[in-house]
């Protein structure tokens, strides 16, 4: 919340190169004038407004140093609010992009590399330099609020009056790590397809990589449009009982890979025995091959073709290209550089048993290579006493992160808000009313990771949206500051993804466990004001 004003400490934004923050360096701090910004690293930006661009690194240990942006919108374009951007896959540079979109909105605004520079899929940074792997844990996510919130204190003479911060994939994961380990930062949090699961997702990342690189296993893209027709056809019309190349909620479908098993000559319509049993390794997800239990979510069925679905993820272009897939990129790099210390490590002799209790227990400086990384904690009283609000949301047929971890971790949190220890219908439901009281989490049929896909996919995660019935950040806003909670949010799929090109279809997000269905019969199935949401009667939160 919003505290006194403070005396400004700045005159200009020039003058803030001097200002004196601890273990802190600023390397300059410059006027931006509106238009187009030409970050560093990736496109340029339009339509920004006036701002002025705050450039630090911030060394808490020896061997730290924490590069972070601030950008203050100039004069009346300031909202009075801060928003934090989170990052992606392993950082390594500034997210520009997620600034840009923060500071159209209005807000003063901060990003971190999350202590290194390097590509999104390179961790060699990590190898010898555990306070490195802190600072990309949780260390620079608070290094970066702190000397963001000092350098708008200092030019702009008060604090803001609401600080957010919006993350998706690894920004996911530091999502809740704020609303975890610093609940006091923010009021409000976005936290997107977390992969805050972090050393159990690598371990899928590998158990993949592993099925697929398996004798005769590799399922080449040419094969994948014959997998989601296959997949569709089980599972279009479950739940919602609308033919429309969108799962609904994969849970409701078996999807038995079996079918696809070629009879006669192999073409890419059908799949041989072995690559049957990759991708059914794929859907399971990592099991223990000692006790049966689940390491981490596998993934669902019904988006397996687009490029940005598994010839990203999990197959790259070719079986000689598979290890340009993002999945095998990142698993690596993982296990070479912050689990075994050998730059030679190869993911296909990792063990699912042993090797799991080792990389959780790795001490990284005295603390569990899993407490570092992963934010898995299901106690947020801390955030919820002080009047936190959370919106948490997670594509379907996400092909980098299982999406039924979001609804595990979801379903923790509920179980500690029971007012006792049973697992009785009346507790259950206590504690799932308690939950959304502060947190919801909303599941987003068809969409890929953090976006793209079949389904509906754009609900303000990027550019701003109408209102709060479109917009996610809006609707934090709105419940933030004017106690109205989110009972659905309405995602658009735009023709190709394009929103110049119009709108291909509507659709209500629900929050979990509540499901978009279509209130009557014959009515148009592409436009949201058709739909309800309704009780699903599943899970803990049953």
């Amino acid at each position: 919340m919003g505290v006194a004003a403070e005396p400004a400490l700045a005159d200009t934004c020039e003058d803030l190169q001097t200002l004196s923050l601890p273990h802190t360096t600023i390397a300059f701090a410059q006027s931006e004038p509106a238009g187009t910004f030409a970050p560093p690293v990736g496109p340029p930006l339009t339509g920004l407004p006036a701002f002025c661009r705050v450039v630090g690194a911030a060394h808490p240990t020896a061997d730290s140093n924490i590069g972070f942006e601030v950008w203050i919108p100039a004069g009346a374009a300031w909202n009075g609010k801060y928003l934090q951007v989170g990052n992606g896959g392993f950082a390594g540079s500034i997210p520009y992009s997620a600034l840009g979109n923060a500071l159209r909105r209005g807000y003063a605004t901060a990003g971190t590399d999350n202590g290194h520079v390097a590509g999104g899929t390179n961790a060699a940074w990590a190898l010898g330099h555990p306070e490195k792997i802190v600072d990309f844990g949780y260390r620079a996510l608070k290094e970066t609020t702190n000397n963001a919130k000092a350098i708008l204190a200092a030019l702009k003479s008060t604090s803001p009056a609401h600080s957010y911060f919006f993350g998706c994939s690894d920004g996911g994961r530091e999502a809740l790590m704020e609303a975890q380990r610093f609940p006091d930062d923010f009021d409000g949090i976005v936290a997107g397809a977390p992969a805050n699961f972090w050393t159990h997702l690598l371990f899928d990342a590998a158990w993949t990589q592993q099925a697929l690189l398996a004798p005769g296993s590799y399922i080449g893209p040419a094969k994948l449009p014959a997998v989601q027709a296959a997949a569709l056809a089980a599972c279009d019309l479950v739940e919602d009982n609308i033919q429309d190349g969108i799962v609904a909620d994969p849970r409701d479908c078996t999807f038995d890979s079996t079918v696809l098993q070629c009879t006669g000559v192999e073409t890419t319509a059908c799949l041989t025995g072995p690559q049957v049993t990759a991708l059914k390794k794929i859907y399971a997800g990592p099991h223990s091959p000692r006790t049966g239990a689940l390491i981490h979510p596998g993934h669902e069925p019904g988006a397996e073709a687009p490029p940005a679905s598994f010839p990203l993820w999990e197959t790259g272009p070719s079986l000689v290209g598979i290890g340009g897939s993002l999945l095998n990129q990142f698993a690596v790099n993982f296990f070479r550089f912050m689990v075994f210390d050998d730059a030679s490590f190869d993911i296909l002799t990792l063990n699912f048993d042993g090797d799991v209790a080792f990389t959780d227990g790795k001490l990284v400086n005295g603390q569990p290579l899993s407490s570092v990384l992963n934010s898995t904690n299901p106690d947020l009283s801390a955030f919820q006493k002080r009047g936190g609000k959370l919106i948490h949301y997670h594509g379907w047929n996400d092909p980098a992160i299982g999406a039924r971890n979001s609804i595990n971790y979801y379903e923790s949190v509920a179980t500690a808000q029971r007012p006792g220890k049973g697992h009785g219908k009346g507790e259950d439901k206590v504690g799932l009313r308690r939950t959304q009281d502060f947190y919801r989490l909303f599941m987003v049929p068809g969409m890929l990771h953090c976006g793209g896909g079949p389904g509906p996919n754009n609900f303000g995660q990027g550019a701003s949206l109408a209102d709060a019935d479109h917009d996610v950040v809006k609707a934090l806003e709105q419940w933030v500051e004017q106690g109205v909670a989110p009972e659905r949010i309405i995602a658009t799929k735009f023709v190709n993804d394009n929103p110049a090109s119009g709108i291909a279809l509507t659709r209500p997000l629900c929050p979990y466990p509540q499901v978009a269905v279509l209130g009557r019969p014959g009515a148009d199935t592409t436009d949201a004001k058709n739909f309800i949401c309704v009780d699903d009667e599943r899970g803990s939160t049953r």
